[in-house]
């Protein structure tokens, strides 16, 4: 009997990162906060780092910002050695970071006015971006006049500005009610999909994870390493509302707190 020939398999593209972490360490002197630690983060995706307070979450993510020299170790962004603070990468504080002094307009503008951008120009950059974060009509607004969730919109939009391709955010929920935090989530949902930039969020919540996240790193306590990558399925195709109530959301967040639990004290 002749053979029936085998089709050969398609093979998937290879994964596309903006950003790698390769053998990471990060000591402070006799405290090693970070231990050879590796992690890819896709390009055009939101990754969280997920994990116990400590485990060196925010300090990976100064180290990628290039805030902070790893002791060993190397991070390419866009297959370039990271060595410094550059236009490739914007950070968005968890504390907002604003200058007091000045409105909301020049705080949204201040990265493009350091980069020598004409005033006309950043100033309609800014006023495009204060609109997306839904800040329209607050433009002469001073930090003081506005509630912790506005003022973490016009850090957003700061960031959003300078049109870097990598968005590091150090837990910039943290400071907001519950209510303003949901409508954050949903908003960041939103806006990974429209600029097709890579996010790289850090929180402790693990719903939170769950809920933004194309994929979650979690990281054990120091000296941290990369325990688990999880990439949430299907279910965040579906609407805002919808995501909460899918099961297998409610899964996988069972399943990560089941993972971590033995590590809260």
């Amino acid at each position: 009997m002749p053979q029936i020939p085998r089709a050969h398999p398609v093979q998937a593209p290879a994964p596309d990162f903006a950003v790698t972490a390769r053998r990471i360490s990060k000591n402070y002197g006799a405290v090693e906060a970070l231990r050879n630690l590796s992690l890819d983060f896709p390009r055009g995706q939101l990754t969280s780092l997920l994990g116990p307070s400590g485990c060196g979450k925010t300090t990976l993510l100064k180290i990628i910002a290039g805030l902070l020299e790893p002791t060993s170790g190397e991070v390419e962004v866009n297959g370039k050695a990271v060595t410094g603070p550059g236009p490739d990468r914007a950070f968005v504080f968890q504390d907002f970071a604003l200058l007091p002094w000045a409105n909301v307009l020049r705080n949204v503008a201040f990265g493009l006015e350091l980069r020598g951008v004409a005033r006309s120009e950043r100033e309609a950059i800014a006023e495009g971006y204060i609109r997306n974060v839904g800040l329209a009509g607050f433009e002469a607004s001073y930090p003081h006049e506005l509630s912790g969730g506005m003022r973490q919109r016009v850090g957003l939009a700061r960031a959003l500005s300078v049109d870097a391709q990598v968005l590091l955010m150090d837990e910039p929920f943290s400071a907001v009610d519950e209510q303003a935090r949901r409508k954050f989530q949903e908003d960041l949902l939103a806006l990974v999909q429209r600029e097709a930039k890579t996010f790289i969020f850090v929180t402790h919540s693990i719903e939170e994870a769950v809920y933004v996240s194309d994929q979650i790193a979690i990281l054990l306590p120091r000296p941290s390493r990369v325990s688990e990558i999880i990439r949430p399925g299907g279910f965040r195709k579906k609407g805002a509302d919808q995501i909460r109530r899918d099961p297998e959301y409610l899964d996988i967040v069972d399943e990560i707190w089941a993972s971590l639990r033995s590590y809260v004290e």
